[in-house]
């Protein structure tokens, strides 16, 4: 027997089949590599070949598809050890990912396919495109590791690009923000406080992040400008009654440190920049302001 070069016999085969054309170029053999075993001659019906690698995977063929590899990844250890926060992130994404893509076989999904996905997605958000696409990418890991598919076409597959707030967003945005961040629990709920001191002094994260409890006063916080290229500025913000009553919440939830900074961490240390992006945006409802 030899192979043609052409591959056409090979059209439409699962992953790890193989299709041999013979000599007389009309009789084809098929056979199955299972991982780390000896091939497996299936015959030359292509349509019974396919149904006995399904039967040897142990589902059907009605089963195979991205529904299939939901279940799959929601009931395995990778789920379980994901935190709550992305659990939840993953459950909103899969709604919509699988009333598009739920019925298809992971075999059929090629890069260009995740990347229509993503134009198409990402015109009204394209933040939630991209979060969509990494939950794909999970369950294209598992089809990859149950031998499904060879490679992750998301991998191949370049995101939507994310780009911060430029402008103060309106106070109702903000208020409904504040109001789902607060019913959350962990670090989010310390993010959204920080994200309300930016909103009512006016500053960004780089003029507070650093910020020392002795320089809050009763009646004023005095805050580093920034990106002073000659000398160092101190600002001075008046606490109103609002202010007043997140600084009363943050004296609560903030550990001081030995050197008194403010610890959002909860372990004693401050939070590094990177992790405090949520701060960085934009939130001010008193003047415009970006870092």
């Amino acid at each position: 027997m030899s192979r043609a070069r052409d591959r056409k016999s090979a059209k439409g085969l699962l992953p790890r089949m193989e299709a041999m054309v013979w000599k007389d170029g009309k009789t084809v053999t098929f056979r199955y590599h299972p991982v780390g075993r000896k091939p497996i001659s299936l015959g030359t019906d292509k349509d019974a070949a396919i149904r006995q690698v399904l039967d040897m995977n142990g589902i059907m063929p009605s089963q195979l598809n991205v529904n299939f590899l939901w279940e799959t990844y929601h009931s395995s250890a990778d789920w379980k050890a994901l935190s709550g926060n992305s659990q939840e992130s993953y459950l909103q994404s899969s709604k919509p990912l699988l009333r598009v893509l739920g019925d298809v076989h992971p075999a059929s999904i090629a890069p260009a396919d995740c990347a229509r996905y993503l134009r198409v997605e990402s015109r009204a958000a394209p933040v939630r495109a991209n979060r969509e696409m990494a939950l794909l990418s999970n369950l294209m890991n598992v089809a990859v590791e149950r031998g499904d598919i060879a490679a992750n076409p998301c991998k191949q597959t370049r995101r939507s690009k994310e780009r911060p707030r430029k402008e103060s967003p309106e106070p109702e945005t903000l208020v409904a923000f504040l109001a789902w961040a607060n019913a959350r629990e962990g670090q989010t709920k310390i993010l959204a406080a920080m994200a309300e001191f930016a909103a009512l002094t006016g500053n960004r994260r780089i003029e507070f992040i650093e910020l020392h409890w002795p320089q809050v006063s009763a009646s004023e916080v005095r805050l580093i400008r920034g990106k002073q290229r000659d000398k160092q500025v101190v600002e001075s913000v008046g606490i109103s009654p609002a202010l007043a009553d997140l600084l009363k919440r943050l004296r609560c939830w903030l550990p001081m440190t030995a050197s008194a900074q403010w610890s959002p961490t909860g372990t004693g240390t401050p939070i590094p920049s990177r992790g405090s992006r949520l701060c960085g945006q934009n939130w001010s409802l008193g003047r415009s302001r970006t870092q």
